[in-house]
């Protein structure tokens, strides 16, 4: 039986509750600490999943394909994230409920469960595609998938099982910062920084065939709709509330930076490996290739350990926080409890929608080979989701949120522009991919 965990539940505004006094420890210092210490949240969770094997796929090819020259994009991404996801931690927090649930109260049922469905496909995809990456790592190693994938979904499985909420986030957190090993590559590359601050000013890459598809696909691999699901019920699950508001902001722009910046570490590594850019379009579609390619400029053991160990904290932490967002989608829906504070008894929906997405997932990947036609239609699907669930993330932030924490005129009017530039980018891409 899981120690239950005390509920926070949004109460009246009120002002930021005092940390304690330290002897000797100034303001200051002690509001750093204070901020440092919320990093570990959902905000930050949550973005470190954003770099799964996709995104990492993806910044790869545009370091490979174009240089530096999607370097500005990618640093342009982060108010983006952070814009986006801000709006959702603040819905979680003023009214302690999930995404799927105020929709399910404001707009019906009818939307709720189109949304959930939907929501489900473009799990189950990313899920396969986790467990994809994490067969491709192991396969390098010589380890067959018919190991390596049941025993990914087993660990999963365990670590979700025997976790109040606070202990799978810290798993999750530290597996997500095995990415990091991203940024000692794109060192380990020495990247020559005078073409980096070129591509802040030149213009020359977007006048080439395919450059407007790739800003596409890295805007497309930023904003999931799965993420707004899991970061809205994890601080609820957390047991955050009003009065967290700070903490969550300091969370999640962190998690914003971070992401954006392994993703920044993949674009410099292999840009810097294959000579700033003019890689053969495609050449760098898979984990084994991104290895290879870093191999003459970090050699044989660096460049396979770094993208082994990063790509392997991506999937890990992204295969859970998908799970996740499906389990407490479905329990929002249909209003069952769903808690990593409670046991398996007390909420089997809950639990039993996020086994069996991992069975289902690994039944899928060992029975298909999941490969780059997987990727790119879970792609697809994330494309066609993300107008719903942005929508009604704008929706209800006009109508859920409470007088207090709603959002003024300019910055409605600047997140509605970053979102509506998100889903059009995002179509875009959905539109070319399917050659319509």
């Amino acid at each position: 039986m899981k120690v239950m965990e005390t509920r926070h539940r949004p109460g009246p505004p009120g002002p930021a509750r005092p940390g304690p006094r330290r002897r000797g420890a100034s303001p200051p210092l002690r509001g750093a600490l204070v901020l440092v210490l919320a990093t570990l949240g959902p905000g930050l969770m949550v973005m470190l999943a954003d770099t799964d094997a996709g995104s990492v796929v993806t910044a790869a090819q545009s370091g490979a394909s174009w240089g530096y020259s999607m370097l500005p994009l990618e640093l342009a991404l982060v108010p983006v994230l952070y814009l986006v996801m801000e709006l959702t931690s603040r819905l979680g927090l003023t009214t302690g409920k999930g995404h799927a649930r105020l929709v399910l109260e404001h707009y019906g049922r009818r939307w709720a469960v189109a949304s959930v469905a939907l929501l489900f496909l473009t799990t189950t995809g990313a899920l396969v595609t986790e467990l994809a990456g994490l067969s491709s790592v192991a396969a390098m190693e010589g380890v067959p998938p018919w190991l390596s994938v049941p025993a990914a979904a087993l660990l999963l499985a365990i670590v979700v099982r025997l976790g109040t909420y606070r202990r799978v986030e810290r798993v999750g957190v530290v597996l997500g910062l095995c990415e990091l090993a991203f940024v000692v590559a794109a060192v380990a590359a020495h990247p020559a920084l005078r073409p980096m601050a070129d591509s802040f000013v030149s213009t020359a890459a977007v006048h080439r065939p395919g450059y407007l598809a790739m800003v596409a696909a890295n805007i497309g691999a930023v904003v999931m709709p799965w993420m707004v699901f899991y970061q809205q019920s994890a601080v609820v699950d957390k047991g955050w509330g009003p009065r967290d508001l700070r903490a969550a902001r300091a969370d999640t722009a962190v998690g914003a930076v971070v992401t954006q910046g392994v993703m920044v570490a993949v674009l410099i590594a292999t840009s810097a490996a294959l000579g700033h850019g003019g890689a053969r379009e495609g050449a760098l579609s898979s984990v084994p290739a991104i290895s290879a390619a870093l191999v003459p400029a970090l050699g044989h053991l660096g460049g396979r350990l770094a993208f082994e160990v990063g790509m392997a904290g991506a999937a890990l932490v992204a295969a859970i926080v998908v799970s996740l967002a499906a389990a407490w989608a479905f329990s929002d829906l249909t209003r069952h409890r769903g808690s990593l504070n409670d046991s398996a008894r007390r909420a089997p929906a809950f639990y039993g929608v996020y086994f069996a997405s991992l069975a289902l997932a690994a039944a899928i990947s060992l029975a298909s080979g999941a490969g780059p036609a997987l990727a790119i239609t879970v792609e697809v699907g994330n494309a066609l989701l993300l107008p719903l669930v942005l929508g009604s993330l704008l929706a209800l932030a006009r109508r859920a949120l409470p007088v207090p924490y709603r959002l003024g005129t300019a910055r409605t009017l600047v997140t509605s522009l970053v979102a509506l530039g998100a889903v059009g980018l995002n179509l875009a891409l959905a539109w070319q991919v399917l050659g319509l």
